[in-house]
């Protein structure tokens, strides 16, 4: 977590039933995409594409105030299903977080973990029984299993606390995970203790970053790309693949990749992600933005709001030819 949420929308307004203990909250969701947001166009004049919604036995476009829902029978006939009809559901989670058990958090496997979101205390009489239950899961040193419901279906999630708030997890359902049966490798597949030895010291050595240093390098680049369009400047040149000789032997490979690591993590002004940091600028100096322009094109005003708050303004486009470490980490964007 790099920052705390304020004045964000909730999207979900109910209670946590722990026992006959009632905690009314808020659901606010607990991330964000960063991606930018691309548009589809006509390749031919670049119009905008727009989706419309038709209906089929009329063969025409319809409001989104003329749409409701069904269910599909496997003949194809459609029933209807209204909200009203949904309001009848025979479950006590429509409104209600319902705490089912306390387990360790290691017994939840991450396979089954989805969205995350923040619970907000609800109304003002709702801070001591939030605080009673964010203080019986510290001191538990569990989290809560439970049920709620969500956009059409009940859902299953988990409790724990971030900081001074708890925090929900949906999980899926323990038959919507798959099991990995004919995946792996057989057993009778036996590993060296040099090799393992060599893997151990491996991991050792690559280990100790957090991940509060990485970067999105991709979306960097992709900014780059737009920016370099919008000014009407050559597009940076994407990187040579690195050609080595091909290694056969996994011990040689495990040795290689263990002196290349200790190598750099010895080496100054290296990021997080375990790369040199000139590299790693190198490859993603940012563009000069037009004033008023996202890098869409667009005025910020209309569209591409996102692409306009993630881009950042450089001051000078890298070279085609790669220039030494040391001008890079210069020229370079901070990480």
């Amino acid at each position: 977590m790099t920052g705390k949420v304020l004045h964000v929308r909730s999207i979900w307004n109910g209670m946590i039933s722990f026992g006959l203990v009632r905690v009314p909250v808020k659901l606010v969701n607990a991330t964000e995409s960063h991606a930018i947001p691309f548009r589809e166009i006509h390749t031919e004049d670049g119009g905008r594409i727009r989706h419309r919604k038709f209906c089929e036995l009329e063969d025409r476009e319809v409001t989104a105030q003329e749409i409701s829902r069904g269910y599909e029978e496997a003949d194809g006939t459609i029933i209807p299903v209204t909200d009203e009809d949904l309001s009848h559901l025979p479950i006590p989670t429509a409104r209600t977080i319902g705490i089912l058990t306390f387990v360790p958090e290691d017994s939840i496997d991450p396979l089954q973990m989805g969205a995350a979101y923040y619970l907000a205390a609800g109304r003002a009489p709702a801070a001591r029984p939030y605080a009673l239950l964010r203080e019986a899961l510290r001191r538990s040193d569990k989290v809560a299993v439970a049920k709620f419901a969500l956009r059409g279906r009940e859902r299953l999630g988990m409790l724990r606390v971030i900081g001074d708030t708890i925090v929900l997890h949906g999980l899926l359902w323990p038959d919507e995970v798959r099991a990995p049966e004919g995946l792996a490798p057989g057993t009778d597949v036996t590993v060296p203790d040099r090799e393992l030895n060599l893997a151990d010291a491996l991991v050792d050595a690559l280990g100790g970053a957090g991940l509060e240093g990485l970067r999105d390098e991709y979306r960097e680049a992709v900014e780059e790309v737009v920016a370099a369009k919008i000014s009407g400047e050559a597009l940076p040149e994407a990187p040579q693949p690195e050609r080595g000789g091909r290694i056969l032997d996994l011990t040689t490979a495990l040795e290689m990749s263990l002196r290349e690591a200790r190598e750099s993590r010895a080496a100054p002004g290296e990021t997080a992600g375990g790369k040199p940091e000139s590299a790693a600028k190198k490859r993603t100096p940012a563009k000069k933005t037009p004033q008023g322009k996202t890098p869409t094109g667009k005025p910020a005003a209309k569209a591409g709001q996102d692409v306009r708050k993630t881009t950042k303004a450089p001051t000078k486009k890298a070279p085609a030819k790669k220039a030494p470490a040391k001008k890079a980490v210069s020229r370079g964007r901070p990480a």
